[in-house]
């Protein structure tokens, strides 16, 4: 299996510019390799490009699992882990606006547990 490249470019100006029209500034974004397995039913772990940001205790990370193939997913903990639903996006732009707004929904739901305890 050949190495999944990098993000590209015009990727990184997607998920800067969608992060940037989110919280209306820019967003400190970092840039790693994270083990994932792209085959459910393997053993093999694949090393994939991913992005990361951080912002009001939330972690958020996007992973580039092949040409135009992405997962994501956001936390606050480690062993609490949400994603969108979809197992994998091949359009950047909708990942990262449905990752966002999944996030918002999850922080509105949150925000309406308390006020009933």
């Amino acid at each position: 299996m050949s190495a999944i490249e990098n993000f590209t470019e015009s990727e990184l100006w997607i998920i800067n510019t969608t992060l940037e029209e989110r919280y209306g500034k820019p967003m400190e974004l970092q840039l790693a390799d994270t083990e994932l397995r792209l085959n459910p039913y393997d053993t093999e772990l694949s090393s994939c490009p991913a992005a990361f940001w951080e912002h009001e205790g939330c972690k958020f990370i996007v992973c580039k699992t092949g040409d135009t193939r992405y997962r994501c997913q956001f936390y606050y903990r480690v062993h609490k882990m949400y994603g969108t639903g979809v197992e994998e996006y091949d359009d950047l732009s909708e990942c990262m606006v449905t990752l966002l707004q999944v996030q918002a929904d999850f922080v509105v739901g949150q925000d309406d547990e308390s006020e009933i305890s």
